[in-house]
């Protein structure tokens, strides 16, 4: 039986959230490096003292803003692969998803554009590979064992279509709103007539 939280805890996990919702806002509207402390907790209401108490500083806020669309970008893939029972189909799912979400233009800016910025270049890239290569390596080792792939070194193909992904997700995200749908389609186009060459027929 878990035990029931007390008042004060739901009260910090609750001021936390409005504080995560209030950054993600804020860095999607106007960028890390114009946006403050001050300006989040007045969004919510509450005092400076709240942020530091749960977040040392501005880039310690930004990473957890970051941590949080990653992982619902990644739950998402995830629950988009799963759901087709053929491995081909699966990574096409987890492609088409993930290409979709590059368009969202809160994840597009913070994760693809602001990132770099707040967090530097070398974090950035680790993070990037921490959420994103795991779940690529299980989609081309599962083409690889079924057969839709040739027996080609997994960590090389791998790191190969990490890359490929990451150049996607950094256009649509440098991309005009009104052009995001077309460029989209390209991208789409591009990688998908990649893998298709690189897909064994069958017999």
């Amino acid at each position: 039986m878990s035990p029931v939280k007390s008042r004060r805890e739901q009260y910090s996990e609750e001021t936390r959230a409005a504080l995560l919702d209030a950054a993600t806002r804020r860095f999607a509207e106007h960028g890390f490096a114009k946006t403050s402390l001050e300006d989040v907790a007045a969004d919510i209401r509450a005092t400076r003292g709240a942020v530091y108490h749960h977040f040392p500083n501005k880039t310690a806020l930004f990473q957890a803003v970051f941590d949080a669309l990653e992982i619902e970008m990644i739950r998402r893939v995830t629950e988009a692969a799963a759901r087709e029972a053929d491995p081909w189909r699966s990574a096409m799912a987890a492609l088409d998803l993930f290409l979709d979400h590059c368009c969202d233009t809160v994840y597009g800016r913070i994760v693809w554009q602001e990132a770099p910025i707040a967090l530097g270049w070398q974090r950035w890239h680790e993070c990037e590979a921490e959420y994103a290569h795991g779940l690529i390596e299980q989609l081309i080792q599962a083409l690889i064992e079924s057969g839709d792939m040739p027996p080609l070194p997994l960590g090389p193909v791998s790191r190969i279509t990490f890359h490929i992904f990451g150049a996607a997700g950094m256009a649509l995200a440098e991309t005009a709103p009104e052009d995001k749908a077309r460029v989209r389609g390209e991208y789409a186009l591009a990688i998908g007539h990649l893998f298709d060459g690189a897909r064994l027929p069958r017999s």
